[in-house]
C-alpha cells in the first residue's frame, strides 16, 4: 500500500482511477473541460504531461507515427506520421496556466499530477503541491531522473513499457537507494494504439509476485476491456486517455474514452470490485434460506409404522430443504422409527430413534 495524497492505493483498497488527458488537450480551456469530464464521472485524479519541447527533443524533424479514427462505424483507421516535436508543443502550458489548471482539479477534487521530464519540473510538481510525479516508461533509465523524483518522497509512478524485468528492478533499487518507498509501478503496453499481442496482462501478477508496491495498467487499447481484465488480475490502479472526439486527427485519441462514456468506465470498475468480493464464500443469512428452499430433504415413500427399521427404499428426496438433508441418509438407514410415519412425510431427527 503507498500514500497518494488523502488516498491509499493497494490490495486492501479500490482500484484508483486516473484519467489522462495530457495528450489530449490543445490549450488550457480543453485541458479544464477535461478535467471537468473526469471529475464528473467521479474518477479519483487527472494526470498530465509537463513537458519542455524545446528542451527534450534535439531532433524537431523525428517523425512519431500512430493510428487515428477515421470512422466510428466501420471502425476504419489511418496511419499517421509527424514530427514528435509538433505534437508535444500541442501539449505545452505556461507555468500560470498550469498552476491554473492544478488549482481548478482542487475545487473539483481530483488529485492532479504529471509526467515530467527534467529536474526543475520535479521542482514544479512540488511547488503545485502535487501528492505524485509519474516517471515516463522512456526514462526507466535515466537515473538522474529517478534520483530527483525519488528525493521529493512523493508518490512515484514508474512506466515499464519497452523495459525488461531486469531494467525495473534496476529503476526501483535507484528510487529506493534515495529512501522512497512511495512507489507505483505501472505495466504499459507500447502502441499508439497497442496491438492485442503487446498488451501481455499476464505481466500484472508476474509484478505482484516480484515487488510489494502497487502495479499499475495504463491502457492504450480501445475501449475498456483490457482495464477491467487487468483489474481481475490484481491492478491497483488504472490509467486511461480521455478526449472530447476520439476522431480528433492526433495522438491517443484513438484509444481514449469520451466523455458519454467516462461514467461508464468508472461505473464499470466499482461494478466489478463488488462482484469481485472477498477471498472466502461467505454466506448471508437471506441466501442460506433461499438456498434451502430449492435444496432437498429426507421424505418417506409409503405409510410406515413405529420401530420400523429405515432401508433405502424407504426414502424418498425432494425439496424444499428443511427437513433432515440427503447428506445425512447414510445416518439414518438401519435405524428404527422412534413413531409412525405417514407417505410423502419429510423426516426429523426426532422420527429416528438414537
Amino acid at each position: 500500500m503507498v500514500q497518494f495524497g488523502t488516498q491509499q492505493v493497494g490490495d486492501d483498497h479500490p482500484c484508483f482511477i486516473t484519467l489522462e488527458a495530457g495528450p489530449t488537450h490543445d490549450g488550457l480551456e480543453s485541458a479544464k473541460s477535461l478535467v471537468a469530464h473526469a471529475a464528473k464521472a467521479e474518477a479519483n485524479a487527472v494526470k498530465f504531461q509537463i513537458f519542455d519541447p524545446d528542451r527534450l527533443v534535439a531532433d524537431r524533424k523525428q517523425l512519431f507515427t500512430y493510428d487515428i479514427l477515421v470512422d466510428r462505424d466501420s471502425d476504419k483507421r489511418e496511419t499517421v506520421s509527424e514530427p514528435l516535436y509538433d505534437i508535444l508543443c500541442r501539449r505545452c502550458l505556461t507555468p500560470e496556466e498550469w498552476r491554473e489548471l492544478k488549482a481548478y482539479s482542487d475545487s473539483l477534487g481530483l488529485a492532479f499530477f504529471a509526467t515530467i521530464a527534467f529536474d526543475d519540473e520535479v521542482d514544479f510538481l512540488e511547488e503545485l503541491g502535487c501528492h505524485s510525479i509519474k516517471i515516463a516508461s522512456a526514462d526507466v533509465n535515466h537515473f538522474p531522473l529517478l534520483k530527483r523524483a525519488a528525493k521529493s518522497g512523493l508518490c512515484l509512478q514508474l512506466d515499464t513499457g519497452n523495459a525488461t524485468i531486469g531494467e525495473i528492478e534496476i529503476a526501483i533499487d535507484v528510487i529506493r537507494g534515495e529512501g522512497n518507498e512511495n512507489i507505483i509501478i505501472h505495466h504499459c503496453p507500447s502502441g499508439y494504439p497497442a496491438r492485442l499481442e503487446s498488451v501481455n496482462l499476464r505481466v500484472i501478477p508476474t509484478l505482484k509476485q516480484m515487488f510489494s508496491y502497487p502495479i499499475a495498467y495504463s491502457d492504450h487499447s480501445p475501449g475498456w476491456e483490457m482495464d477491467i481484465a487487468a483489474i481481475a488480475l490484481g491492478a491497483n490502479l488504472v490509467e486511461k486517455t480521455i478526449t472530447e472526439d476520439r476522431t480528433t486527427r492526433s495522438v491517443e485519441h484513438i484509444m481514449s474514452i469520451e466523455p458519454s462514456e467516462m461514467s461508464a468506465f468508472v461505473r464499470s470498475i466499482r461494478e466489478l470490485e463488488t462482484a469481485m468480493g472477498g477471498s472466502r464464500r461467505m454466506m448471508t443469512a437471506a441466501e442460506s434460506e433461499k438456498r434451502m428452499a430449492v435444496r432437498r430433504s429426507i421424505h418417506v415413500r409409503g405409510d410406515l409404522s413405529s420401530g420400523h427399521v429405515l432401508k433405502p427404499e424407504d426414502l424418498d428426496y425432494r425439496r424444499p430443504g428443511f427437513g433432515l438433508p440427503p447428506s445425512e441418509a447414510e445416518r439414518i438407514i438401519g435405524k428404527p422409527l422412534a413413531q409412525s410415519v405417514s407417505a410423502g412425510q419429510a423426516l426429523g431427527w426426532s422420527d429416528v430413534k438414537a
